[in-house]
């Protein structure tokens, strides 16, 4: 796959909208056989649509017999025999229209339950990766994987298996009915099928080249728009509105120039496919006439070969269209299953003991999120149980990876974290993060009731609970003030309230679980001077008897932590209690004098 085209599998690509170039799989048999695995549970159904197609395809070869048999008997002034031939050809016309209406209520059924059960796969998949796979790859991407991969495999198995397999019936039984005709006759319209095959190849190429640089500019304008809507604020902040609207007309205008070029030459496809088919009949007609005139032929002969000049042709047609969607298809399964491949986060291991304090130590610590580029560099510290340890430095420090490690969203290269003496990898992931509250600098809510959002913690709670743990994070006041109080449904994950209030439910719902083990990361960060205090009244009544890890950049947070860690390129730098450290010359009386002493930060 050539690098043209990879770059534009980033973009939103989607042929049954866009009428764009074929998707190839590079594994292409071993992502069908796959994918045929999903089709062992619908078995029955399978069959039943097989017979359907069948039938139906059975009654539309079958119509023409009967007409040409009718023409014939008008032609011979055989009255007697039209009024049965006229019912047959009817039942064939009516099961030929019931056999299709069943042919695509069972082919949507089939595509649904197939690809649901494909996206509970990748849904589950997705929520058992380990976050450094997150991390790696777009968030995009994923999603796309989701839709359009996935919506490019259903449209395929609604529309295109059960055609696909009509075609080639349609084929066989038509070329056969043909041949029982006329041979000659037959050969004169094969010509016409080469001339479809041949228009066909040569149209497909040139649309590549246009079809997939319009796909290319539609996925930088999508990707344009989202990102200036995204950083709306900033767009405004530095006025910058018109540069951005000449960016997006420059690039519209490019989209509109190849668009025509590609919607032109493919739009031609259909005239030309029609000139082919009405030179059919031309040629049926005319040796047709000679045919007869000869007595080879009757009249309702040359009829009933005008109706199967046209339905040999057009399943060609279709399959040629076709193949282009089962490619992408296969290409978007293979992409699919590339995710279902990956290693998931590992299960098993031993419950964590309940014990009343816990104590964390890190031995000899070695991490690097890209080999050769270490970031945490022999770590070494012990956290006594129920002590409030804080981790201070300069971005980029290590302070927030440290707690990546202690909840394993990323192991380490080497040495050891424990936790009781054990090794944290001996515990299961679920058990070692359910003893653990976190409260992250970026606040997380769902589009969801307040009610919700701080029960996601712990859905179990109690109204009372609730409201207490609210209470104690400063948030029941402003909540009882919303519209419907904790039944207010948030919008856009909260967009409607401020940071602080957002933090504020974060922190609410880390009340609400009760952990054994708390970790702030910058969790007052987005409040202001008067209620940070309040908050940390409210922490300090919550940290009693935890064992608790804080990282935050200001010293006002962690004045009153029984040790201070200052990290620097991954190791410990400094450390000791507030009181020790400002005596000392270092990176922490470097901050504090930063912080406090007036100077620019």
């Amino acid at each position: 796959m050539t690098a043209k085209k990879k770059s534009a599998e980033a973009f939103f690509r989607h042929p049954r909208h866009f009428g764009g170039p074929v998707e190839r799989a590079v594994h292409r048999k071993a992502a069908l056989l796959r994918l045929l695995t999903y089709f062992r549970e619908e078995r029955v159904r399978l069959i039943f649509l097989t017979f359907v197609v069948a039938a139906g395809v059975a009654a539309g070869v079958i119509a023409p017999i009967f007409q040409s048999q009718a023409i014939d008997a008008i032609a011979e002034g055989s009255y007697g025999r039209l009024p049965v031939i006229l019912f047959w050809m009817l039942a064939a016309c009516l099961t030929y229209a019931v056999m299709v209406f069943f042919q695509g209520r069972l082919s949507a059924r089939l595509s649904q339950n197939i690809i649901r059960r494909l996206r509970c796969d990748l849904f589950g998949k997705i929520n058992t990766l380990p976050l450094s796979y997150i991390d790696r790859h777009s968030h995009g991407d994923l999603m796309s994987r989701m839709t359009n991969d996935a919506d490019n495999i259903a449209n395929v198995i609604s529309t295109s298996l059960g055609a696909m397999f009509a075609g080639v019936l349609t084929l066989l039984g038509t070329a056969v009915v043909m041949l029982s005709f006329s041979v000659p006759l037959t050969l004169l319209t094969c010509l016409t099928v080469v001339a479809t095959v041949l228009t066909t190849k040569v149209i497909a190429k040139k649309m590549g080249k246009y079809f997939l640089e319009r796909q290319e500019l539609l996925g930088s304008l999508n990707g344009m728009v989202e990102e200036k809507v995204t950083a709306v604020r900033t767009v405004k902040a530095y006025a910058r509105e018109e540069r951005i609207i000449e960016e997006f007309d420059q690039t519209a205008d490019k989209l509109t120039k190849t668009g025509i070029r590609a919607e032109s030459i493919g739009s031609s496809m259909g005239p030309l496919m029609n000139t082919i088919s009405n030179c059919s009949f031309v040629i049926v007609s005319a040796f047709g006439a000679y045919f007869a005139l000869q007595g080879w032929i009757t009249v309702g002969v040359i009829s009933a070969f005008i109706i199967y000049s046209k339905q040999f042709t057009r399943p060609i047609n279709e399959i040629a269209q076709l193949y282009g969607q089962i490619e992408t298809a296969l290409a978007g399964a293979e992409r699919i299953f590339t995710v279902l491949d990956e290693k998931s986060e590992p299960e098993g291991g031993e419950a964590v003991p309940s014990l009343a304090h816990d104590v964390i130590e890190f031995r000899h610590v070695n991490f690097s999120y890209v080999p050769d580029k270490r970031v945490i560099d022999d770590f070494n510290f012990k956290i006594e149980a129920g002590k409030k340890i804080a981790l201070v430095g300069a971005t980029g420090s290590g302070k927030t990876t440290i707690v990546n490690l202690l909840m394993r969203f990323y192991d380490i290269d080497s040495g050891e974290i424990l936790l009781n003496g054990r090794d944290i990898r001996e515990y299961s992931l679920q058990s070692l993060r359910s003893i653990v509250g976190i409260v992250l600098q970026d606040t997380v809510l769902f589009s969801d009731t307040i009610r919700y959002n701080l029960t996601y913690a712990n859905d179990k709670a109690s109204e009372e609970e609730i409201r207490q743990a609210a209470k104690l994070a400063n948030a029941d006041d402003f909540i009882r003030h919303l519209p419907q109080g904790y039944d207010t449904v948030l919008t856009g994950a909260g967009s409607s309230l401020s940071e602080g209030q957002r933090q504020l439910l974060a922190i609410a719902r880390a009340c609400l679980a009760r952990p054994r083990i708390l970790i702030l990361d910058e969790a007052t960060s987005n409040v202001d001077t008067r209620t940070e205090a309040k908050i940390q009244d409210a922490m300090t009544r919550l940290m009693q008897g935890r064992t608790c890890l804080i990282i935050a950049h200001r010293i006002s947070t962690i004045r009153d932590a029984d040790e201070i860690i200052v990290m620097d390129k991954g190791h410990i730098a400094q450390q000791g209690s507030h009181d020790e450290l400002i005596k000392k010359e270092g990176p922490y009386k470097d901050l504090y004098m930063t912080q406090f002493a007036g100077q620019a930060s």
